[in-house]
């Protein structure tokens, strides 16, 4: 289920600077390729299932690649960089297996040297993400970040902290109250039945026909 508030904002493409705006593009026509190349390995993993196991020797992505679905600016022509989308599938082995969870990324002007703003606009429940808003409590939004991050290794470090958390710093006090008790069965449960509620496949298609 989005966020009522976390709908797009139409901002003018001139509130970046050029430099930012240069960087954002170079970003951009990275993925793109990088979306070209996984379409031309996928349809040469098929061609190649016939072969013996021996004679293949492609090259895979890490699992955290694959769980980053979709990365694109809201404008589809990527003509306005200044809000992307983002969309992540949580690991297979993990708590949030099953689930697909949307999230927003606003641009500062000053973008790379200041970090970009991001929140969940799928619900989900993490002692380092608000419930309610959809805030993320990572260092690399703040503290840590460096213009050497881009946007979709930022996606990366969130797929990541989904099953690392970090409970001494919680939005979600709840979630990690029951983390510190170290009671993981109970823990992990909580998680698989929010992400059932809010982000799986059947509940993504309810909520998009709520935004309609």
């Amino acid at each position: 289920m989005a966020f009522p508030s976390a709908r797009r904002v139409s901002t003018s493409q001139s509130a970046l600077s050029p430099a930012t705006t240069r960087r954002l593009m170079k970003e951009w026509q990275s993925i793109l390729e990088s979306n070209f190349n996984s379409s031309r390995s996928k349809t040469s993993e098929r061609r190649d299932a016939a072969l013996p196991r021996r004679t293949i020797s492609a090259s895979r992505p890490s699992s955290a690649q694959e769980d980053l679905l979709e990365l694109r600016p809201w404008d589809a022509d990527g003509e306005d960089l200044y809000e992307w989308y983002a969309r992540i599938r949580g690991p297979n082995s993990g708590s949030y297996s099953g689930g697909e969870f949307d999230l927003s990324i606003q641009i500062p002007p000053s973008y790379p040297t200041k970090p970009p703003k991001m929140w969940f606009r799928t619900r989900i429940w993490h002692p380092n993400v608000h419930f309610k808003t959809g805030e993320i409590c990572l260092d690399l939004l703040s503290s840590q970040w460096s213009p050497a991050w881009t946007l979709s290794s930022l996606c990366t470090a969130i797929i990541a902290l989904l099953d690392s958390p970090e409970p001494s710093s919680p939005l979600n006090v709840d979630a990690a109250n029951v983390l510190r008790a170290e009671d993981e069965v109970a823990y992990r449960s909580m998680c698989k039945m929010y992400t059932r509620l809010f982000a799986s496949p059947v509940a993504q298609v309810e909520a998009r026909k709520g935004e309609r």
